[in-house]
């Protein structure tokens, strides 16, 4: 059998293809639930959905390189033409596909590289599968190896450690800046993405008080109230100087939004209480003479870049550590594959000696009717200890080559020799293009 893996990401296709794709988690039971129910006819004998806001990926298992049916499975799934989907796609089965999770698990494969949202993604594709009956013994192994292979990277370098996106900085910096700022009073200006992640990079920090400030009510309070902050208006803007102790800004404004004489005016009524402002609208929404006011520190998206690239940079140079990871992993999973062609033929060649055993000793004990039931248990007990001294040796030994490389012609030779069926497949572990 194989391990398929079918998807696009945000590498692949465009967002306007991606967004058509994406599967809510009711969707994603509903189509697994379809398949595992018996609903379709396919071959995919295990699936796990995979979908985020910058990849759709379905992994399944099927005795056959099924990528059509999967294709199609897709297709219906969400009501897009599979001749439309065909040119985004990217195909990989066995080894690659193995390859291409752990890679997905451990962030290399992110956008933003070593992001750590995709990991708990990935868990959350387990379980929503695991919860249809759609992941069998390969996906479920397959899966806790990616998500083992996505901790160790995560604990072990520091792919994830530094900062890599301007809001994400921006509350890093805060936080740096004043120590406490899980007890700090931060206001946020503005209401957009940037506004949201930067919201979001601050409640990941244990930032307590956070209040949105925007031009339009409506916006700051749908902003605050998925994030469980306060919201107000440009109205309260001088108010939230006085009062904050971090002010970031995101607006897009095409003029400054605050300006060196607000925070002179602010400051003045906390004249040795700091105030941090970071700015990371462009155009700029906080005048840069701010920063010359007395126990006021600005940043701003020219120093927040710079150390962006740096902090970028940092992660990029843990590529090669993760990838070391990677491969250790990987190589643990194909003795895993590897010992799928043994186990089945140990227990046929066991349950093959049970058969002729039980036969062999019907026909004597038929001859020997005079037997008394003690006799016969053991005779019995005979057999059934010459059977298993018989076949241990060869079967201590074919489970000890289970997960080597020579596991398949091991499992191979052994058909033959026990002249078994050959009954039972197994992933492949090549890496076959």
């Amino acid at each position: 059998m194989h391990i398929l893996s079918l998807g696009l990401n945000h590498t692949s296709a465009p967002l306007c293809i991606r967004e058509r794709l994406t599967f809510d988690e009711a969707q994603v039971r509903a189509s697994l639930s379809r398949l595992s129910c018996g609903h379709v006819q396919s071959s995919l004998a295990e699936l796990i959905i995979l979908s985020t806001c910058n990849r759709i990926e379905i992994y399944a298992v099927s005795n056959q390189l099924a990528f059509a049916e999967l294709e199609a499975f897709l297709s219906e799934a969400r009501g897009v033409d599979s001749h439309e989907l065909g040119q985004y796609l990217y195909r990989l089965h066995d080894l690659k596909a193995v390859n291409h999770l752990f890679q997905v698990a451990a962030g290399l494969d992110s956008l933003v590289i070593g992001e750590p949202q995709i990991l708990g993604q990935v868990t959350k594709a387990l379980e929503l599968a695991r919860g249809q009956n759609a992941a069998g013994p390969v996906l479920n192994r397959l899966f806790q190896a990616a998500i083992h292979a996505g901790k160790r990277a995560r604990t072990e370098t520091a792919i994830s450690r530094n900062p890599a996106s301007v809001s994400s900085l921006a509350a890093s910096v805060a936080e740096k800046a004043i120590g406490h700022i899980k007890t700090a009073s931060v206001v946020v200006l503005g209401a957009g993405e940037m506004a949201e992640l930067t919201v979001e990079a601050l409640r990941k920090r244990g930032v307590e008080k956070v209040r949105v400030i925007n031009r339009t009510l409506e916006r700051a309070q749908g902003l605050a109230q998925r994030w469980g902050a306060e919201s107000a208006t440009f109205e309260f803007l001088q108010q939230a100087l006085c009062e904050s102790d971090i002010l970031i800004s995101s607006t897009g404004a095409p003029h400054l939004m605050v300006d060196a004489k607000m925070v002179n005016e602010a400051m003045c009524s906390r004249p040795e209480r700091p105030l941090v402002l970071i700015d990371i609208a462009m155009p700029r929404d906080i005048d840069p003479d701010t920063a010359n006011t007395p126990h006021v520190r600005l940043f701003d998206i020219d120093g927040l870049n710079a150390q962006l690239e740096d902090s970028l940079t940092r992660r990029m140079e843990q590529v090669p550590h993760v990838k070391t990871i990677l491969d250790e992993e990987l190589c643990e999973f194909e003795k895993f594959l590897n010992s799928l062609a043994i186990l089945p033929i140990i227990a046929d060649i066991r349950q093959q000696a049970e058969a002729i055993r039980t036969a062999e000793l019907e026909k004597t004990l038929r001859r020997m009717p005079d037997l008394t039931d003690a006799e016969r248990e053991r005779i019995e007990a005979l057999t059934q200890s010459l059977v298993k001294k018989l076949l241990d040796h060869p079967t201590r030994r074919l489970r000890a080559e289970a997960g080597s490389p020579q596991a398949t012609e091991y499992a191979a030779l052994a058909r033959t020799l026990f002249n078994l069926a050959n009954e039972h497949s197994h992933p492949t572990s090549t890496a076959a293009d």
